[in-house]
C-alpha cells in the first residue's frame, strides 16, 4: 500500500496534475494496482463539459502513466529528487470503452511487458466497477 505522501515521493506532480490518489498493489518490476478518485471540484470538469462533465481521455492516459513511473521508480529505487524522471515516450493500442465521470473511482492497473537500457513498454488498463474504460500500451523512458 501507498498512500498519497508515499506516492508523492516517487512523482514529480502535483495538484492540479496528480491523478493518482493510493496504490494498493505492488510488484516490484512486474505490477501495480492503485487508484484516481474522480470528483467534480476536478478543475477540468468546468470546461469539459459543462452540462455532461466527463473525464479527458488524455488524462486518463496521464493517469495510467503516472501509476507506470510509481512502478518503475519504485522498482530501481529512484526517486526525482534523484535526478530522475519518466517521460510518456508512447502509446499503442489505445481504446476508450466509456466515460469516467464525477463519483467513479478509476482503477489503474499497470504490468511491466518489458525494459531496456531504462525504456519501459506497460500493458495498462482503466475500469471502474468491474467495467474496463480504457486499455493502452505504454512507452515511458527514464529521462
Amino acid at each position: 500500500m501507498m498512500d498519497i505522501d508515499e506516492i508523492q515521493e516517487y512523482l514529480p506532480h502535483r495538484y492540479p496534475f496528480l491523478f493518482i490518489d493510493r496504490v494498493t498493489e505492488l510488484e516490484l518490476g512486474k505490477y501495480l494496482c492503485g487508484y484516481k478518485n474522480v470528483s467534480i471540484n476536478e478543475p477540468f470538469f468546468q470546461g469539459h463539459f459543462p452540462q455532461k462533465p466527463i473525464m479527458p481521455g488524455v488524462l486518463i492516459v496521464e493517469a495510467l502513466a503516472q501509476a507506470c513511473g510509481v512502478l518503475g521508480f519504485k522498482t530501481v529505487g529512484k526517486t526525482p529528487q534523484d535526478g530522475s524522471m519518466y517521460m510518456l515516450v508512447g502509446t499503442d493500442k489505445l481504446r476508450f470503452r466509456r466515460p469516467v465521470v464525477p463519483g467513479d473511482q478509476l482503477k489503474l492497473e499497470v504490468r511491466v511487458l518489458k525494459e531496456k537500457r531504462g525504456i519501459w513498454k506497460f500493458g495498462c488498463k482503466g475500469s471502474v466497477d468491474g467495467e474496463i474504460v480504457t486499455t493502452v500500451d505504454l512507452t515511458v523512458a527514464d529521462r
